[in-house]
């Protein structure tokens, strides 16, 4: 019974960190990469799985590190240090895989595939599952951690998909490219946040 309510209360936190409190549009985490990769539907897909392997490999190798090194060795205040070289590292591996079996995604990533590194959304994240309610259970900050690295990937996906269309519709001129995003990104914001009444 004990595994069971462990497994709603997983399976509930994915649900909440991927659609009721959305890392880019609810905590608005992660926006340069949204609107700078979002143009381009496969730019945006793979951008999405990098952020999740990333969220995904620092959150379970942060955790422990804080929790297990960190704290009994009254250093805490090295977190965020800490943090940023295991996301570094990880951010490197990535950037290596991709440049070298597709150069092309490589190339059309540029600049924001090693921000990454500096990207609220991971950094935010990795804090949150390493401190707080969540430090007390690696199951449910994990679930953060997939719940929130799911809900970035099919946002930024979304929001590549409605800007492709748009480019081809008529749009005013003063309308075109980021004035345009950021109004999509609103509306988009808008419909997420009316899925919290299923917080209850």
């Amino acid at each position: 019974m004990q595994f069971v309510n462990w497994l709603v209360a997983f399976l509930l936190g994915i649900l909440n960190y991927a659609l009721i409190n959305n890392v880019v549009l609810v905590r608005f985490y992660g926006i340069c990469s949204f609107i700078g990769v979002g143009n381009k539907t496969k730019s945006a897909f793979y951008m999405g799985l990098a952020v999740t392997f990333v969220i995904l490999l620092a959150s379970a190798i942060c955790w422990p590190i804080y929790n297990f090194v960190l704290v009994p060795a009254e250093v805490p205040f090295l977190d965020t240090v800490t943090f940023i070289l295991v996301i570094a590292s990880l951010v490197m591996v990535v950037g290596l895989f991709i440049k070298k079996y597709s150069p092309s995604l490589y190339r059309s990533l540029g600049i924001y595939l090693p921000l990454i590194t500096t990207n609220c959304a991971v950094l935010g994240v990795v804090s949150e599952n390493s401190m707080g309610l969540l430090a007390q259970d690696f199951g449910l900050s994990m679930s953060n951690a997939l719940g929130t690295s799911l809900g970035f990937l099919a946002t930024i996906f979304i929001f590549a998909c409605i800007r492709e269309r748009l480019e081809s519709s008529s749009t005013p001129k003063a309308f075109k490219g980021i004035p345009l995003a950021l109004i999509v990104a609103g509306i988009m914001a808008m419909a997420f946040m009316g899925l919290s009444g299923l917080a209850g």
